[in-house]
């Protein structure tokens, strides 16, 4: 019971004061149970991260989930990962409904004026950050370019995130490949089919669904987020704008905690409070579903040789969907000088000064703010 809650007060806190995404929450989660608490060792701690790497939802919450696991058992997972997620969920509801309710207010502009370029900067910070761990030589490189050629096709995110990690599998280990297991190995591909691009009537179940899918299937980076997002609510269902889209990540951006609760604002404006509900249980619940079943099996499958190429080729095939849908959004926040402006300051001030997040979120705000107050 002690355990339960150490774990309980120790995520509660992170899920209130974690500001700057998932390597921030990296970082502060090594300071808190390595060098403060001795619960776990430094290479019990990189342990824990790779086995995150190789399993789809968002690193920073899987590696709570993780420790409370090691730390307490299945009561132990649950407690972590309810503590990291709900906090930030619930300042996320209270500006969804101060979205919905004051939108159109000038004060609510201005500040969302000034934070999405801050946004998009961030955006490109994760994606220069990423790229130098993802692209591994020759092979990851074309393939990610030809998949980011692909993306403005039409093909849906997930048979290229499929396609890049089958294609990297396979070039990587095709001295050992035979053709019956080719043929095994591409099957999944086959059962993928391209949705439909035609507008969706709104239902709870499929809302449901939507989320619990991008949840099982994303792997890379919560940012990676934005491409399925833009897939499925704006292009497929069409029950969002680009510009909506912009401001959901733009108020992730703003609250502490897991990049995934965008999902909990998208969810409130689409759906109200049940919306909100449901879109933030499908896209959490595959990780602790994942953690649980992983925990025995990862020592092995971090090993093997075809599952870490695949995991390179599923990386690639991240990096080049963030980059995509980077494009798309950034024509709608950086629509006039000073946007531009904001961007590349906040870029240089996060690559070469290490600003975090927070300041630079605020300090956009603050610009949004006085802008509209000027006009």
């Amino acid at each position: 019971m002690q355990n339960l809650t150490e774990i309980a007060k120790l995520f509660f806190r992170l899920g209130i004061t974690a500001f700057g995404g998932p390597a921030a929450h990296i970082s502060m989660m090594h300071d808190e149970t390595v060098k403060r608490r001795k619960w776990l060792t430094d290479q019990e701690f990189l342990d824990l991260i790779g086995a995150t790497n190789l399993i789809p939802g968002p690193n920073s919450t899987e590696l709570a989930i993780h420790i409370g696991f090691l730390r307490g058992g299945w009561k132990g997972l649950i407690t972590a990962g309810f503590c990291f997620i709900v906090p930030a969920m619930a300042i996320v509801l209270l500006l969804s409904w101060a979205y919905v309710r004051f939108g159109t207010m000038p004060q609510t502009q201005g500040l969302i004026y000034g934070i999405k370029p801050v946004v998009i900067a961030v955006i490109l910070q994760a994606l220069f950050n990423l790229g130098k761990k993802a692209i591994k030589g020759p092979l990851t490189i074309s393939v990610g370019i030809v998949l980011l050629a692909l993306y403005f096709t039409g093909i849906n995110e997930i048979i290229l995130l499929f396609a890049g990690g089958l294609t990297v599998m396979i070039a990587s280990n095709y001295k050992k490949i035979n053709t019956h297991n080719l043929g095994l190995m591409l099957l999944p591909l086959g059962t993928i089919s391209a949705a439909p691009q035609a507008v969706t009537a709104f239902s709870f179940p499929t809302l449901f669904f939507t989320f619990l899918k991008i949840g099982s299937v994303l792997y890379g980076s919560g940012y990676v987020l934005l491409a399925f997002l833009h897939g499925d609510l704006v292009e497929k269902f069409g029950w969002m704008t680009d510009r909506q889209l912009v401001d959901a990540v733009a108020i992730g951006q703003v609250t502490p905690g897991p990049v995934f609760t965008t999902a909990t604002f998208i969810g409130y404006v689409v759906g109200g409070w049940t919306g909100a509900l449901l879109a933030t249980i499908g896209i959490f619940l595959p990780s602790f579903i994942f953690v649980a079943l992983s925990s025995p099996v990862i020592p092995r499958m971090r090993k093997s040789i075809w599952f870490g190429s695949l995991l390179d080729g599923v990386n690639a095939a991240s990096l080049s969907l963030m980059a995509a849908v980077t494009w798309t959004l950034s024509k709608n926040s950086l629509t006039d000088p000073l946007t531009i402006i904001v961007a590349i300051i906040s870029l240089v001030l996060l690559i070469r000064y290490k600003i975090n997040t927070t300041w630079l979120i605020l300090g956009g705000a603050a610009i949004g703010l006085l802008s509209m107050t000027i006009q």
